[in-house]
C-alpha cells in the first residue's frame, strides 16, 4: 500500500498549520509543486464536499471583512467550524497585494475553529485566486462545515464566484438607490442572497434600499427557478439581521438540489482546466518566430487579428498532417 502524502493526515485531523501548508503548495505554479499538490487533492478529496459554501461580494466600503468577521463569529460561536477564504487585489507590476483581511478581523482571526487565507488574485479573472478551487475543497477536508469565499469588489469577471460556491450573496448600501446603477446586471442575475449591510447608520434608508432590491430581483429572476431570492437587512456592527440570513441560508440548502448543482460547477471547472491545459500545449508548439512575425503584422494593421490567429491555426494543421 502506498504511503500516504505527508500532510494528509494532520490535514484530515484539522491542524490548522498543514492547512496552510497544504494551500500554499496548491497556489505554488513549480511543475513538482503541482504534480505533489494533486496527490495530496487526491487523497483528501473523498473527505471533502461536506460543507455550506458561500461566495460574498460587494462594491469597496461596503464592509465585507466586517461582516464576514460578524457572521463567523456567530457561526463559531454556535459550534460551527468557519473557513474564511480572501482574496486580495494583486499589484499589476510584482503580482503581490497587501493581505489586510486578517486585519480586518480581528476576532476571528485567533478564534481556534476558524481559519483565514488571504490569498493574492494575480490577476485572475473572476476575482478569485487561481486555485480557490481547491483550498475549498482542502478546507472541507480539514474539517470546516462553512467556508465562506470573499470575492475582490463588483464586476462582471467577479460573477465566477458562482461557479464554485453553493450560494452566492451580494452586498450592497443603505443608498442603494445609487449604487444600483453601478452593479452590472450580471451580478444581479447570479444574487441569491442580496444584503443591505450597515442597515443601522440609517434604517429609513435601509427599508427604501431593500424594497428597490427586492423589486430588481423579481425583476430578474425567472419565474421557475427553484430559489426565489431574497434581500435583507444586517448590520455587521451590531448583528441584527444575521440570524435571518443564516436562516435564509439553510433554508436555500433545503430548497436548491446541492448534488446537482455542484455535479456542474465540477464539469465547468475541468472544461476551465481543459482550455488552460490544451493553451499551454498549443503554445509550446508554436515557432516563436513565426507568432513574433505574425503579431508585428497585426499590430501594423496588415493583418486583421482574425486572419492572424487563422493563419497561425492553419500552420498547427498543416504541421499536424506531416
Amino acid at each position: 500500500m502506498p504511503e500516504l502524502h505527508p500532510l494528509t493526515s494532520p490535514l484530515l485531523a484539522g491542524n490548522r498549520r498543514a492547512l496552510a501548508k497544504a494551500i500554499t503548495l496548491t497556489e505554488s505554479t513549480r511543475p513538482d509543486h503541482e504534480q505533489d499538490a494533486q496527490t495530496l487533492l487526491a487523497e483528501v478529496l473523498p473527505q471533502a464536499g461536506r460543507s455550506i459554501r458561500l461566495g460574498l461580494t460587494g462594491v469597496p466600503g461596503v464592509g465585507k471583512s466586517t461582516f464576514i468577521e460578524g457572521l463567523g463569529l456567530m457561526l463559531v460561536g454556535a459550534g460551527h467550524r468557519v473557513a474564511v477564504l480572501a482574496v486580495d487585489p494583486s499589484s499589476a507590476r510584482t503580482g503581490g497585494s497587501i493581505m489586510g483581511d486578517k486585519t480586518r478581523m480581528p476576532g476571528l482571526t485567533v478564534h481556534p475553529r476558524a481559519f483565514i487565507r488571504p490569498s493574492p488574485s494575480r490577476g485572475t479573472l473572476g476575482g478569485v485566486a487561481r486555485r480557490t478551487r481547491e483550498a475549498i475543497t482542502l478546507c472541507e477536508a480539514a474539517g470546516y462545515d462553512v467556508v465562506l469565499v470573499e470575492t475582490v469588489g463588483v464586476g462582471q469577471s467577479e460573477t465566477q464566484v458562482a461557479a464554485m460556491t453553493d450560494l452566492f450573496l451580494l452586498l450592497t448600501l443603505p443608498n442603494a438607490g445609487d449604487e444600483l446603477q453601478g452593479i452590472k446586471r450580471g451580478i444581479m442575475e447570479l444574487a441569491d442572497l442580496c444584503v443591505v449591510n450597515k442597515a443601522d447608520l440609517n434604517p429609513q434608508a435601509a427599508v427604501r434600499a431593500q424594497t428597490e432590491l427586492r423589486t430588481a430581483l423579481t425583476l430578474l429572476t425567472p419565474h421557475d427557478a427553484p430559489w426565489r431570492p431574497l434581500a435583507l437587512r444586517a448590520s455587521a456592527l451590531t448583528g441584527e439581521g444575521l440570524d435571518d440570513l443564516w436562516a435564509a441560508v439553510k433554508r436555500y440548502h433545503e430548497t436548491v438540489d446541492l448534488p446537482a448543482k455542484r455535479r456542474a460547477q465540477t464539469a465547468v471547472w475541468f472544461d476551465e482546466l481543459l482550455r488552460e491545459a490544451a493553451w499551454r500545449a498549443f503554445q509550446a508548439g508554436v515557432d516563436p518566430a513565426r507568432l513574433q512575425a505574425l503579431r508585428a503584422q497585426v499590430e501594423t494593421g496588415h493583418l486583421t487579428a482574425v486572419q492572424g490567429v487563422a493563419a497561425l491555426l492553419g500552420d498547427e494543421r498543416k504541421n499536424a498532417h506531416l
